[in-house]
């Protein structure tokens, strides 16, 4: 069974004021989690090439093995992505198993994730290694609804995956890592708000 998920994103200058607002507007806190996720591909990275993500994620409760592929648009302006997901019980003997059968470590990232419900939609502050973002996931009506109660302007709205993201952050500021990890950018010279405007979707 084939399952899509369509999210846009925004970026947050002031996350404190943001998680405010989601909580004066009716928005229930769900949980905080730290992620530890690793992106798996082929030696000659067969899923990078044809845009989809093979990844593994552990989290304070649970580990889940994800497969996601962006599809064509829509016309919603949103970002909508085949995804499907199954839970496993062991991290490391996943991540084992995956690697025997050619599927090997080919990034790892970490992200905060704090998870809201507003409604139909869910809302999470992702806390990032290079900045501090907004999700929102439902329909594409109910993002837009969501969205402007939020206080965010439409074509402010972030289509990139945070992979991607760092991609144009590693390029623009000559970062020598690979990994998006807390410690990699404990030093980084980026200032994801000074650059917010090269991936919004009016750029």
């Amino acid at each position: 069974m084939t399952n899509h998920e369509v999210e846009v994103k925004f970026y947050l200058h002031d996350a404190d004021a943001v998680r405010h607002r989601i909580t004066n507007t009716g928005g229930l806190f769900r949980q905080r989690e730290t992620e530890a996720n690793i992106r798996l591909d082929t030696d000659d990275s067969a899923l990078l090439g044809a845009d989809a993500l093979l990844r593994l994620r552990k989290t304070d409760t649970r580990c889940v093995l994800t497969y996601k592929k962006q599809t064509a648009p829509d016309g919603s302006g949103c970002k909508v992505y085949e995804e499907l997901e199954v839970t496993v019980s062991d991290f490391e003997k996943a991540s084992a198993i995956l690697s025997r059968i050619g599927y090997r470590p080919a990034q790892r990232y970490e992200k905060i994730r704090e998870t809201y419900a507003m409604g139909e939609a869910e809302v999470c502050v992702d806390t990032m290694p290079y900045g501090n973002f907004l999700e929102i996931e439902a329909s594409p009506a109910v993002i837009r609804d969501t969205a402007a109660t939020l206080g965010f302007r439409w074509e402010d709205r972030i289509l990139g995956n945070y992979l991607g993201i760092f991609e144009t952050l590693r390029k623009r500021y000559g970062l020598d890592f690979n990994d998006v990890t807390f410690e990699n950018f404990k030093d980084s010279p980026v200032d994801f708000g000074e650059i917010v405007h090269l991936f919004t979707a009016s750029a």
